[in-house]
C-alpha cells in the first residue's frame, strides 16, 4: 500500500522524444505496408457519420471526400451536421465534462499517450494513406505530418501538462498554498484546416487533455483522415462526449456554437478572415456567455526568405524550392516572397529554375513525385487568378501552368517583380507560387524595413547570410515579422518540442501549438490557501499600548 501511495505522489509520464521519421525507401517494410494500404483504401468508399456522445449519427445530408489529383474519385461520403446535431454535440460535451474534468490528469494523459502509440504502430499506415489520398500529400509530407507531428503533439503535450500541474506556489509559516488547474467552464470549439492532419488531432485533444470537452469541426476536404484520427481517440479509451466529431458546413455549425452561452473557448487554425469574423461575433455576444471565451488561433501567413549578399546561393535556392513548393505551397509556413540581392539573384534564380525543372508532379501514390494537386476547385481557381495577374504584370520565370481536367494541378511557379509592394508579394496565395524581388545590395537595411512593413502577417520567415553581423541585424529588424524565425534554413518544418509554432499580427494569437504556452490557455487556475492554525484574536501587535 505504501508503494502505491508513493507511486501516486510522483507519477510521471514517459519522457517525450520526437518520433523518428520513417524513410519509405524501396524495400523497406513501411513502404510495403503503406503501398498496400493505399491500394486497398483507393478501392474503398466508406460512409462517415457524426460521432456525438460516443454515438454514430447519420443525418442523410451528405458531402463527398475526393482525391484532389483525381477529383472524380470519391473516397468517402460523410454526413453533415445541422443546428440540431450541433446542439446535441454541445449537450454531450457539457454532460461529459463533469466526469472527465474530475479524472486525475495522469488518467487523461494515459488516453492521449495510448493514442500516440496506436498511431505510431498499428494505425500509422491507415492515417498516412488517408492523408495522402484525400489531401494529396506525398509519402514524406504525410509521414512528417499525420504520423510524426501528431504523435509528437500527443506525447509532448502530456509532458507539458505534467509540468503545468507540478508548478505550485511558495508557502508561508503555517500555510499551505496550492494552485488547482481546472478545465474551462463550458466546452471548447475546435476548428481544424485541411492542410495538416496533425493540427486536427492537436486542436481537439490539447484542450481535452487539460480537462475540457470539445466540439470538433474538421475541414470538409480532410474529412477522411480526421475520421480515422477520431477513431484512434475512441480506440485509446476516450470516454463518450469528450470529443464530439461534427462534420458539415462551417457557417451553420459555427453560428450555433457561438450562440451558446456555454462556449468557453475556440481552438482554431484557418483563414484570417474567418477567425476575425469569429472574434467579432464573440465580442458581440460577450454579455451572454457564462465566462469570457478563450480565443486561440493560427491564421496564415505571407512567409519570407531574405538573403544577404554573403549568403550561399545553393542554400537559398534549395530553401525556395523546398520551402515554397513542398505540399504545393499549402502550408501556413510556406515561403511565398523572397528578397535576393542583385549580385546573387542570377545565380540563385538559375539554380532554383534548374531544380524546378527536375520536379515531378502527379499522383502521390507514385513515390517519384515531389508534389501533387492543390486541395480543391476553390483553391485552384484562386491560385489561377494570381498566376494570370503574374503573367500580365510581372515576369513568370518558370511554371505558371494550370490544369483541372483530372486533378487540380498547378505547376510550381517562380515569378519576378521589380516592385517590393507588388500584390503577389503582399497577399497570401496558399499555392506553389513564389515571387522574388531583387534588391540593390547597398539597400540591405532598407529592404529589411520594407519586408517588415509589406505584409500584415507575421508567421514564419528566414534569413540567409554568411556574415554574423547580417544575421544579427536581420534578427533585430525582423523581431516582430515572424513568430518562427529561421537562420540559414527554410521557413517550414517546425518540430514539436523544438520549434513551438505560431505567429502574431494577422497570423494569429501566437499561443504556440505544441508547447506548454498553448496548454495554459485551456485551464482556469484556482488558488487555494489553507491555514493550519487560524488566528484567534482580531487585534494586531502594533495596536498594543506603549
Amino acid at each position: 500500500m505504501s508503494e502505491i501511495a508513493s507511486l501516486s505522489a510522483s507519477r510521471q509520464v514517459p519522457l517525450a522524444i520526437n518520433e523518428p521519421i520513417k524513410s519509405y525507401a524501396p524495400g523497406s517494410p513501411e513502404r510495403a505496408e503503406l503501398k498496400a494500404r493505399l491500394e486497398s483504401m483507393s478501392k474503398e468508399q466508406i460512409e462517415i457519420p457524426l460521432i456525438i456522445g460516443g454515438q454514430e449519427v447519420r443525418t442523410g445530408k451528405m458531402g463527398k471526400s475526393v482525391m484532389p489529383f483525381q477529383h472524380g474519385h470519391v473516397l468517402a461520403e460523410y454526413h453533415m451536421a445541422g443546428p440540431e446535431q450541433v446542439q446535441h454535440a454541445i449537450d454531450a460535451a457539457l454532460k461529459a465534462r463533469k466526469e472527465w474534468a474530475s479524472w486525475p490528469w495522469e488518467d487523461r494523459a494515459a488516453v492521449i499517450l495510448k493514442a500516440a502509440d496506436l498511431l505510431a504502430t498499428t494505425r500509422r499506415a491507415t492515417v498516412n494513406a488517408a492523408t495522402m489520398l484525400v489531401q494529396a500529400k506525398t509519402a514524406f509530407q504525410s509521414e512528417i505530418d499525420a504520423a510524426c507531428e501528431l504523435i509528437d503533439f500527443w506525447r509532448f503535450n502530456a509532458q507539458y501538462a505534467q509540468q503545468i500541474y507540478s508548478e505550485q506556489p511558495a508557502n508561508g509559516p503555517g500555510v499551505w498554498n496550492q494552485l488547482e488547474y481546472r478545465g474551462l467552464e463550458g466546452f471548447v470549439y475546435a476548428v481544424s484546416p485541411f492542410n495538416f492532419t496533425a493540427i486536427g488531432g492537436n486542436l481537439s485533444s490539447a484542450p481535452a487533455l487539460m480537462g475540457n470537452t470539445v466540439v470538433w469541426k474538421p475541414a470538409s476536404s480532410a474529412m477522411l483522415s480526421a475520421y480515422y484520427v477520431m477513431r484512434i481517440f475512441e480506440e485509446a479509451g476516450l470516454p463518450p462526449g469528450v470529443i464530439n466529431f461534427v462534420p458539415g458546413s462551417a457557417g451553420p455549425i459555427t453560428e450555433t456554437v457561438l450562440a451558446s452561452p456555454d462556449l468557453a473557448g475556440i481552438h482554431f487554425t484557418g483563414s484570417t478572415a474567418v477567425f476575425q469574423n469569429m472574434w467579432k461575433t464573440v465580442g458581440e455576444n460577450i454579455a451572454q456567455y457564462k465566462t469570457y471565451p478563450r480565443l486561440v488561433g493560427e491564421t496564415g501567413g505571407k512567409d519570407f526568405i531574405i538573403a544577404h549578399p554573403s549568403a550561399d546561393p545553393q542554400a537559398v535556392a534549395v530553401a525556395i524550392v523546398r520551402g515554397g513548393f513542398e505540399y504545393s505551397g499549402q502550408k501556413c509556413s510556406a515561403a511565398s516572397r523572397v528578397y535576393i540581392p542583385q549580385s546573387l539573384w542570377p545565380d540563385v534564380r538559375d539554380r532554383t529554375i534548374a531544380m524546378m525543372k527536375q520536379i515531378k508532379m502527379g499522383d502521390p501514390r507514385d513515390f517519384r513525385n515531389f508534389l501533387s494537386a492543390v486541395i480543391d476547385r476553390k483553391a485552384f481557381d484562386k491560385i489561377s487568378e494570381y498566376l494570370d495577374e503574374g503573367k500580365k504584370t510581372a515576369t513568370v520565370l518558370q511554371g505558371g501552368g494550370c490544369d483541372a481536367k483530372e486533378g487540380f494541378y498547378v505547376e510550381p511557379t517562380l515569378i519576378q517583380t521589380d516592385e517590393p509592394g507588388y500584390r503577389l508579394m503582399c497577399e497570401e496565395i496558399f499555392g506553389p507560387v513564389v515571387t522574388a524581388y531583387a534588391y540593390p545590395d547597398a539597400k540591405w537595411a532598407e529592404t529589411l524595413e520594407i519586408l517588415d512593413k509589406t505584409s500584415p502577417y507575421a508567421l514564419t520567415g528566414a534569413v540567409f547570410a554568411g556574415e554574423r553581423s547580417a544575421v544579427r541585424e536581420a534578427t533585430s529588424a525582423l523581431r516582430n515579422a515572424a513568430g518562427n524565425f529561421y537562420i540559414n534554413d527554410k521557413p517550414t518544418g517546425a518540430v514539436v518540442g523544438q520549434q513551438p509554432f505560431g505567429g502574431a499580427r494577422a497570423s494569429g494569437t501566437n499561443d504556440k501549438a505544441g508547447s506548454r504556452a498553448n496548454l495554459t490557455r485551456w485551464v482556469s487556475t484556482r488558488t487555494i490557501k489553507e491555514t493550519f492554525v487560524p488566528a484567534a484574536d482580531h487585534a494586531y501587535p502594533f495596536m498594543d499600548a506603549e
